[in-house]
């Protein structure tokens, strides 16, 4: 990693202790260093073929072949990840390299608990052909949270019978097929383990200002964003105990490792240049704040690898910037759905779940009015949890976390839902790789939404006609750390008290002694853009009898919402019981362990109608709270309402979707669930 200016400086302190704990996990506490390895500038045997592209070549020298890349060789790649924001620099690096790859690709994910959660659920709904990514979480126990040095451990980490791996850093992206790179191993010889491009600027010569101190380097040295390791030379070399030796010898005159891993390294290789295999530059081209990488080639469709070291990141200067910069936006914004293609000629394993969701697709008849909800059914969305730095809240026996879902035309929302809810939310947000750059920019440029840690954003990303709608919930609702839920939509504001309430009210009802109960908060509406918010229930109240509030979808589906009684509502002091009735959607606060939404209901309508049907069938009271409320806003109707509205097919497949519900609800509960029935009967309308 070249440097960011002053870069920020590891302790000697610090990385004495981190030698001690990794010896002592990897190795059950045998720090004994064994022998150092003999010194030599005669190391660089293994420099690559005059005319390869190699740092030393020149234009003079005769072309030489390049190795050719393996067919269908399974290529190991690993890469380590930490935090919310790597794990999403780390999506832009897999989607260069699946652009490109014609291999398989075994991923060896080395991460913290917050990137372990986040990509084993990413990379399980990407659901990529060939490709098997491994999430190894290293605990931060061991290594006292410094991730900046995993690189050196990794061949204590790794599968003990992995041979050959690429390291990258999650900040490089690729021009080319990776194979190309992995062939370079061809030209280790029998002594080299590390192949490593030159470092590309005067770091570690010391005069990029006034009492810079470098560690030592042989030369330029080299930078570690591409790596690749020989990883059974490795462990046969002693390289835990070597790197070690030479760490600590050397933090007895230098305070600090100022670029963590690559320091270490360098010096290793200045002890023991033989290890290092020089790499042709255009595999790691270094856009750093003192880059001279503009020597290392002459046209921008000569790379093979960007790296992106600065600080500046898209804002670095250099004469090819515009290019550079529009390859990392394409795959920045790149549809990662068009990633799932099958390597043709290699053939391999396909992802878990991959056999049985072909066949029931298979199954579909094109021909059937409904194909198109079928599908969506089965359609796998790629997921990407904690989208942004999140941190939960402290744990809290009554607490409530508001838990929705929305789209990007409802982005402008999420301000005004800050200033209502203090609490903890969990939102899920169904964007196209493109939306999801834009939504990044939209709360980092916000300081109402940049200001809030205990906002969990899930993106779930768009593929399929139809709005995944319960989908969207359950992510969400998956994601909630407290004992409590609050089920609301994104076009609905609580009251400003509501979420003090709804703990108080929690404890009152004695809710975490084993009582099953769904807290319903009534729901009203406001056809005015501008509205001056009430912030008691004695407000609402009169805004309701003067024609500027009403209950919710009064005029369009009073069904509804009628059970909730808002006429004994407005005299209440004290919850009460109602009883389910067809066609019932409230919105409710539920412990977090309540049914899932049914994913079958995409798009509009029955699918929070589902949802209270199973709490009715699994016995949750429904309890009517005398002085919560929301207030829905306007907005344009969506596309999906729509089609409800225009299309009887679209109507006539809803239909279909009710009467299956009800017979999985029969199959579930058996002669209980015979009072639902009625729920089918009902005259049909909006829902």
């Amino acid at each position: 990693m070249l440097p960011r200016g002053r870069p920020r400086a590891l302790g000697a302190a610090a990385l004495l202790l981190l030698l001690f704990l990794i010896g002592f996990f990897l190795f059950g506490g045998d720090l004994d260093y064994g022998r150092p390895q003999p010194r030599g500038a005669a190391a660089l045997d293994g420099d690559l073929p005059a005319g390869y592209g190699g740092h030393n070549s020149s234009d003079c020298d005769p072309p030489r072949p390049r190795p050719r890349p393996p067919k269908c060789e399974l290529l190991q790649v690993a890469i380590v990840c930490a935090g919310h924001n790597s794990s999403r620099d780390i999506i832009t690096l897999v989607k260069s390299m699946l652009f490109y790859r014609k291999n398989p690709l075994h991923l060896h994910l080395v991460t913290d608990a917050v990137a372990r959660n986040i990509l084993e659920t990413l990379f399980h709904t990407w659901m990529v052909p060939a490709v098997w990514p491994q999430v190894s979480w290293i605990p931060n126990k061991h290594y006292s949270g410094l991730y900046g040095l995993m690189k050196l451990v990794l061949p204590g980490v790794l599968p003990p019978d992995l041979v050959r791996v690429i390291v990258l850093d999650t900040d490089v992206t690729f021009a080319s097929n990776i194979a190309e790179l992995w062939a370079l191993f061809a030209y280790f010889s029998d002594k080299q383990v590390i192949g490593l491009v030159e470092n590309q600027s005067d770091w570690y010569f010391g005069n990029l200002w006034r009492n810079h101190r470098p560690w030592p380097a042989l030369g330029r040295g080299f930078n570690t964003g591409v790596i690749l390791l020989r990883l059974d030379r490795l462990r046969q070399a002693g390289w835990e105990q070597m790197w070690k030796m030479t760490a600590t010898r050397e933090l007895l005159t230098l305070p600090a490792t100022s670029l963590a891993d690559q320091d270490i390294f360098n010096a290793v290789i200045k002890e023991h240049p033989w290890l290092v295999q020089p790499l042709p530059c255009v595999w790691n081209v270094q856009l750093s704040d003192h880059t001279l990488a503009e020597r290392c080639y002459s046209e921008a469709s000569d790379l093979k690898v960007i790296h992106w070291n600065s600080p500046k990141k898209l804002r670095v200067k250099n004469k090819h910037v515009e290019s550079f910069r529009n390859l990392y936006l394409t795959f920045l914004e790149y549809d990662g759905n068009l990633l799932r293609r099958e390597l043709f000629g290699c053939p391999c394993p396909l992802p878990p779940g991959a056999e049985q969701l072909q066949r029931a697709l298979a199954q579909l008849d094109e021909e059937d009015a409904c194909f198109e909800f079928r599908q969506q059914q089965l359609t796998v969305h790629r997921v990407h949890i904690t989208f942004l730095p999140h941190k939960p809240p402290p744990s809290q026996p009554h607490d409530v976390t508001l838990v929705a879902q929305l789209s990007m035309d409802r982005l402008q929302m999420l301000e005004a839902l800050c200033r209502h809810w203090p609490g903890p939310m969990s939102l899920a947000l169904y964007l196209t790789d493109a939306e999801a750059q834009q939504f990044l920019r939209f709360v980092e440029t916000s300081a109402v939404l940049s200001a809030r840690q205990d906002v969990a954003y899930h993106v779930v990303y768009r593929e399929g006609p139809f709005y995944p709608i319960n989908q969207l919930r359950n992510v969400a609702l998956a994601q909630a750390l407290t004992p409590y839920v609050f089920l609301s939509d994104i076009d609905f504001l609580p009251a400003y008290s509501l979420y003090n309430y709804l703990r108080a009210s929690i404890e009152q009802l004695e809710l975490d002694g084993g009582r099953k109960a769904a807290l319903v908060v009534p729901a009203f509406e406001t056809l005015h853009y501008r509205f001056s918010f009430p912030t008691s229930k004695a407000e609402l109240l009169a805004l309701l009898d003067a024609g500027s509030l009403h209950t919710f979808r009064y005029h369009e589906w009073p069904r509804g919402h009628a059970p909730t009684d808002y006429a004994r509502w407005r005299e209440a002091q004290e919850p009460y019981r109602v009883q389910w009735a067809a066609d019932y959607e409230p919105y409710v606060v539920v412990p977090r362990d309540c049914p899932r939404y049914d994913s079958r209901f995409v798009g509009f309508g029955w699918n929070k109608v589902a949802h209270i049907m199973e709490l009715d069938a699994q016995e949750y009271e429904l309890l009517v709270l005398p002085e919560a409320f929301i207030i829905h806003l306007p907005h344009a109707p969506s596309l999906d309402i729509s089609r409800f509205r225009s299309s009887p097919t679209y109507r006539d497949c809803l239909q279909a979707l009710k009467d299956e519900f009800h017979q999985d609800l029969s199959r579930s509960y058996g002669a209980a669930a015979l009072k639902y029935l009625t729920a089918l009967q009902q005259p049909r309308g909006p829902i």
